[in-house]
């Protein structure tokens, strides 16, 4: 859905947390070490409400985060 929606100016991507659909506005990067290695990155994206939760979901199973500003593409 968000790839689609990256074309689109008029669009607003949305946050990843389940049933949300605030804008997102910040960048969740991680990668499980267990089964990736340090080239694998994934990426959820994040509304200021769900943000630390999102980020602490994560730090919770031991996994590499970072954040960063969302922009758009």
């Amino acid at each position: 859905m968000i790839l689609s929606m990256l074309g689109d100016p008029e669009a607003t991507v949305q946050c990843s947390r389940a049933g949300c659909t605030l804008p997102a506005q910040t960048r969740i990067m991680w990668r499980n070490p267990k089964i990736h290695d340090e080239t694998r990155t994934k990426v959820w994206l994040a509304c200021a409400d769900h943000e630390d939760y999102l980020a602490e979901f994560l730090r919770a199973r031991n996994f590499p985060v970072s954040t960063e500003p969302f922009t758009g593409a």
